[in-house]
């Protein structure tokens, strides 16, 4: 059998992480993602074309049939099993205290009155929590998977407006959380950084994901105050919060040395070992499963109430279910952080671009490897003759900001995009003929070719289907009795990336079905459900005869649920342990056979049969096989190759969207009438789910265009609309009708020829919504969210 490397072989981390150790970090990123982020080809892993090796980019059969997800039938009838329904004998419920200084430290703390409290079990603080490591970040190590290296609750420091400074463990959850209020603590407050200009005031050049984010190609200012035709503008988004629609959870227990813990993490083995060293045991003696992930987009990941979690049920020896409120979610885990953005163009008579200059600030906290990078598109969508692209980032004392849905290019498209269209406007040029005009041939910033791009395409379907009307820099807004109409459109971006680490076992039974196992994660994108279908694809069996294990540590490889990756990194793996299997199986041919002794290169899987490549009709079965050998069933697992393919390639999608509104003219209520969206995204391996991931992206991106922000007091660091009830999101009455379409054109570097489709369609309505606006009433709005106050 074919075995891959021990999977928790894992440096050590030392005892004091720093963020700030550029090297650390560098070498970190790479090795998380290969070549993937660090772009960086070698000699011992030189880049092999996916379709030498994958014929699934050339026949793939049944991919693409809009399979209905295998998890929600269970969903529905509430079999399925989340982090807070878990339940271990003797639980006990747990309930934080929150600070309520952005910094300074803990003078007193009074648990007397909660631990007198009914049904209290425990009181945990900085006084008798257990002694642990710090955590590691994600990015900051290749298995790191926190959200900031800060100390979980082992001195009476405090580092932001939010932070846990007791745990209250009772047998119900409500006298957890009365108790909980009853805990007194007193501060000695220092002074903190909580205004954004403060922060960004000396800002220095953002290091992020192995790499400085500045990018120079000529003198771009200078070309921009050549140019005939320019524009200058600066754009702001707001501070924004994860909202799942499952609230973070964990259930632990520590049983015979074992931290078991049922999670809702975007990555079980990454999560499990970051916990193994906070705790100082071997990754080992921790069995994490998460299998069913109400949402993610970034912010599933390891918090500090996980560790609390665990903390307090080591310390009271009692298994603990710990579920945050919505509130609790606010305080404790991160979001997107705020940004202020200049965007500048320069372009000749002809629309073509001779100056891109895209820069501006962010903020981040100390202890974390994150940095909201929102130049990312402008690397990739245009070319121009000189480019200036920088991102640089303040610290500041608040939650540590982390990944959210498309982070960078969600914000980043939405200054490009709405600058182009001002561009367009003075020029005289249609919006979309604008943006054909710069289309590049190669990568803009690397010079590679693009592995595959028909962004043109997408422009012109999304065109046609929208009934699009071109224009040469007027407005073509119209008014409906009290609303004014107007349309706009905008283009959509996302790399494609591939982590390393991915692994499979397949599983072949005498009855002719095949489990597949990975530690992948599913957030309710359906990842079982396309896997299964891939796997089936590759074995040659029908898609009801493969099953799917996923999301528990002990299954094979580490793989995280991220960056629209997840896919990708499952596809490779399975194809790695289909051509393992495949060498199994000849190995088990009959003497004398036109099977024994063939090389795997020369046989395919099909009809539940090992056959021949050149000639199918030349198989013998899968049960044959097993019969003849004794087996009842034949396992293996296989590592996914390194991620080689972008160090010759530019790999990324691309969409164009279109939007139609309306603005009343009397209250500046908007509303979104059309929203279209064609994407270039490889192959589509399920039309249904793909469907349902970019309507889902453009909805949130629509919450971003027009509500989404979480309100930051500058005068104690502390969010001050914690809730549903004030954090607006957008409702069913909010969204249009969507209409989504793809090229469906094989990438043939990529695994079954497919890119990841979950973050594509959050880039892009956002402008689109704001040029629509624009047509609309003639105001351009560039800061988000565009609240009516705005349009009035």
């Amino acid at each position: 059998m074919t075995q891959p490397s021990d999977k928790h072989a894992v440096p050590k981390a030392g005892e004091n992480l720093k963020i700030d150790r550029r090297e650390m970090l560098a070498g970190s990123a790479a090795t998380i993602a290969g070549v993937a982020l660090s772009g960086a080809a070698t000699a011992e892993q030189p880049a092999v074309p996916v379709d030498a090796r994958d014929p699934l980019i050339r026949t793939p059969g049944n991919l693409g049939a809009a399979h209905s997800r295998r998890d929600g039938p269970l969903k529905v009838r509430g079999e399925a099993k989340f982090a807070a329904e878990h339940k271990f004998p003797g639980m006990v419920y747990g309930a934080l205290v929150f600070s309520t200084i952005a910094r300074g430290t803990i003078r007193t703390i009074d648990t007397d009155a909660a631990e007198a409290a009914p049904g209290v079990v425990f009181v945990m603080t900085h006084k008798n929590a257990p002694r642990l490591a710090p955590p590691e970040p994600f990015y900051a190590t290749r298995t790191g998977m926190a959200g900031s290296s800060l100390p979980v609750m082992q001195d009476a420091s405090v580092h932001w407006n939010g932070q846990p400074v007791a745990v209250v463990l009772a047998a119900t959850q409500e006298e957890a959380d009365h108790a909980a209020s009853l805990v007194n603590v007193a501060y000695d407050v220092e002074d903190a950084v909580t205004s954004f200009e403060d922060a960004t005031a000396g800002a220095d050049v953002a290091f992020y994901a192995g790499r400085d984010l500045k990018y120079v190609a000529g003198d771009a200012e200078a070309a921009l105050a050549a140019a005939p035709v320019s524009v200058d503008r600066e754009y702001s988004t707001p501070q924004q919060n994860h909202n799942q629609i499952e609230p973070h959870a964990v259930t632990v227990a520590w049983q015979d040395g074992v931290l078991r813990m049922h999670d809702c993490t975007q990555g079980v083995d990454m999560s499990a070992i970051t916990m193994a060293k906070v705790f100082g045991i071997d990754p080992s003696k921790v069995h994490l499963t998460a299998e069913y992930v109400g949402g993610g987009f970034g912010g599933k990941t390891l918090w500090q109430y996980h560790i609390l979690a665990a903390a307090a049920a080591q310390a009271a020896g009692r298994p603990v279910r710990m579920t945050l409120t919505r509130e609790g979610v606010f305080r404790v885990c991160g979001g997107r952080a705020p940004t202020r953005q200049r965007l500048a163009l320069g372009a000749d008579r002809d629309g073509r671009l001779t100056a891109l200059i895209h820069t501006g600030t962010t903020v981040k906290i100390a202890h974390n490897a994150m940095t909201e990078p929102f130049t990312e598109a402008s690397h990739h969508m245009y070319q121009a003759d000189s480019m200036h692209l920088e991102v640089r980032v303040g610290i500041m004392d608040m939650l540590g900001n982390t990944f959210m849905r498309a982070p960078g290019s969600a914000v980043g498209t939405f200054s490009l995009e709405t600058a182009l269209d001002e561009l367009a406007e003075k020029l005289g040029m249609d919006p979309v003929e604008l943006r054909i005009r710069n289309e590049p041939d190669n990568n803009p910033t690397t010079g590679k070719p693009f592995s595959q791009r028909a962004l043109v395409d997408a422009y012109r379907e999304g065109a046609r289907r929208f009934g699009w009307r071109p224009r040469s820099g007027q407005r073509l807004g119209r008014r409906e009795g009290e609303w004014f109409v107007g349309t706009g459109m905008a283009s959509a971006y996302y790399p494609y990336k591939r982590f390393g680490g991915s692994a499979a076992r397949i599983t072949l039974t005498d009855d002719g079905k095949a489990l597949v196992e990975t530690a992948g994660a599913d957030m309710g994108m359906g990842t079982s459900t396309a896997t299964a279908a891939v796997a089936a694809e590759r074995l040659g069996l029908p898609y009801e005869d493969v099953d799917v294990r996923h999301g528990d540590n002990k299954l094979p490889g580490s793989i995280i649920a991220a960056a629209s990756q997840q896919t990708a990194a499952i596809g490779a793996s399975v194809a790695a342990a289909h051509a393992a299997l495949v060498a199994e199986l000849a190995a088990l041919a009959p003497e004398g056979g036109a099977l024994r002794g063939q090389p795997a290169a020369a046989l395919k899987t099909v009809d539940g049969s090992l056959a021949l490549a050149a000639d199918p009709s030349v198989r013998i079965s899968f049960a044959d096989l097993l019969a003849r050998s004794g087996q009842t069933s034949i396992s293996v697992e296989a590592t996914a190759p390194p991620p080689t393919e972008v160090s010759e390639w530019s790999m990324h999608s691309t969409g164009a969207v279109f939007c139609e509104v309306k603005v009343n003219a009397v209250t500046g209520e908007l509303r979104i009438s059309r929203i279209c969206g064609v994407y270039d995204c490889g192959r589509i391996l399920n039309e249904k789910l793909a469907a349902s991931q970019f309507r889902g992206g453009i909805i949130m991106s629509l919450g971003m265009a027009m509500m989404e922000y979480a309100q930051f007091d500058e005068r104690n660091g502390r969010i001050a609309n914690p809730s549903f009830g004030a954090y607006y999101m957008p409702s069913h009455l909010d969204v249009p009708e969507i209409d989504v379409a793809w090229t469906g054109i094989p990438d043939p570097q990529a695994p079954t020829g497919a890119r990841g489709i979950g973050e594509i369609s959050m880039n892009g309505p956002s402008a689109a919504v704001a040029n629509a606006i624009y047509d609309a009433i003639g105001k351009r709005v560039r800061d988000l969210p565009i609240t009516l106050d705005k349009l009035m």
